[in-house]
């Protein structure tokens, strides 16, 4: 371990303003994305972590009606190992992984920026044409194979939160704190405002289309999703529809521009880089523990005592998790980066950076895996499998791609998506294959 002395003077010379090109020399363009010997490990392992656990959450949606993902009574309530798979799956999973994912991704932006701004570059049109492509790709993922896509909400709030790059990281944690606070202010006023005070036909229908569905509404949607694709469409287009459109403006451009600009923050001040002192992360590592988990846990105690009822655990009873995730997301964080700074089980840490280096390529192939195995255009496994058969899919999929990842990156400098999206980015065929040396 370094002393800290030298880690703070380390962390000051990391953290610093990047440097400008002076007018007197020649501008250069940027002719493609971060080089090999450029990346940061770290941040590649955090990346490859993340992926990977946003499954436990994903694949709730591919494997049970669509209500079951934030109300786990609407459907079969569970009961024993698969209670036991619910609840682990909420404390530290659900908004935890896609916070840090979230976070990584507001890191990029800076990191490419920076890069842009070091050859002479103007970032603003290489990130817009990045964040373009972005939505392209993630309208195409979720009107075409599932609704749950998330990368049409970064690309959306990748166009806001650029504008802040260059705050401080005091700065970006304030405005981090704030949109938060904004996107817990709307839920909470729609649980006061808004719902209670629908006319009775049209609340009923809102639960049962949001909450509690029919014996009726559910055998249609397990009809729907175990038939064709063209099939899958009547219930994937019109919720795909709703989550980028009522429910992006309600919750996503919220958290998930806080959550970029916390990753910013983070980035600047060198923790994503493992550049803080085992206490800094042990510090993340325990307000996980003692706060985050408790604060979540509770909010269960309180869902299950209301029974679930929709007008208490749909907006009021979220909260707990909505910012005990932050909490869970950052002990996370801080238990990778020791992970990164010691020397324990290196061989698994390249197979998670290789993950990560994939992320793009592997969240995609996450969705084709899943929709193959659960869909009625695959096996049509769809609500077939229960909670426990799910985790273990989760986790056959979490070794294939630890074990498919580094040995594609053995021939290839990128996955096939992340070569695509760097392709259009920068407007010129990138190099794939890598050259054998002989």
């Amino acid at each position: 371990m370094r002393g800290n002395d030298v880690h703070e003077a380390r962390m000051a010379r990391d953290v610093s303003p990047v440097t400008r090109v002076p007018r007197t020399q020649p501008l250069r363009t940027v002719r493609g994305p971060v080089a090999e010997s450029e990346r940061i490990s770290s941040l590649d392992v955090l990346r490859g972590f993340a992926l990977l656990g946003i499954l436990v959450m994903n694949i709730q949606s591919f494997a049970m009606v669509g209500a079951v993902y934030d109300n786990p009574t609407a459907y079969r309530p569970p009961q024993g190992a698969n209670l036991v798979v619910w609840l682990l799956s909420h404390l530290l999973a659900d908004q935890k992984f896609i916070s840090i994912f979230s976070m990584l991704f507001g890191a990029g932006i800076v990191l490419m920026s920076e890069k842009a701004e070091r050859v002479g570059t103007r970032p603003g049109p290489l990130h817009y044409r990045r964040m373009g492509w972005l939505i392209l790709f993630g309208l195409l993922h979720a009107y075409l194979l599932w609704y749950g896509d998330i990368l049409y909400a970064y690309g959306m709030c990748g166009l806001f939160v650029y504008l802040l790059r260059r705050k401080s990281p005091m700065t970006l944690v304030s405005w981090a704190l704030v949109l938060a606070a904004i996107g817990s202010l709307i839920a909470v006023g729609l649980g006061v405002l808004w719902l209670p005070h629908l006319p009775a036909d049209v609340r009923a229908d809102f639960i049962e289309d949001n909450w509690l569905p029919s014996s009726q509404d559910i055998a249609e949607e397990v009809a729907e999703y175990r038939g064709s694709w063209i099939a899958q469409m009547s219930d994937r287009v019109p919720v795909a529809f709703d989550i980028e459109t009522s429910l992006f403006l309600r919750l996503y451009v919220w958290k998930t521009s806080s959550l970029m600009l916390l990753g910013m923050a983070l980035f600047k001040l060198g923790a994503l880089q493992a550049r803080w002192s085992r206490g800094r992360y042990l510090a993340l590592v325990g307000a996980g523990l003692t706060v985050g988990i408790p604060l979540t846990l509770f909010g269960v105690a309180q869902n299950f005592a209301k029974h679930w009822d929709v007008e208490y655990s749909l907006y009021f009873g979220e909260q707990y998790n909505y910012w005990g995730s932050y909490l869970v997301a950052l002990g996370w964080t801080g238990l990778v980066m020791l992970w990164c700074r010691s020397s324990r089980a290196p061989a698994l840490k390249e197979r998670m950076a290789a993950a990560g280096r994939m992320a793009f390529t592997n969240y995609i192939l996450q969705t084709v895996i899943c929709t193959t195995i659960f869909y009625g255009s695959g096996f049509g496994y769809f609500e077939r499998v229960p909670r426990t058969g799910q985790i273990l899919i989760v986790f056959a999929v979490y070794a294939a791609q630890l074990a498919i990842a580094p040995l594609w990156l053995r021939h290839f400098r990128f996955g096939p998506l992340e070569w695509l999206w760097r392709t259009l980015t920068y407007g010129k065929r990138q190099p794939f294959r890598r050259v054998a040396s002989g």
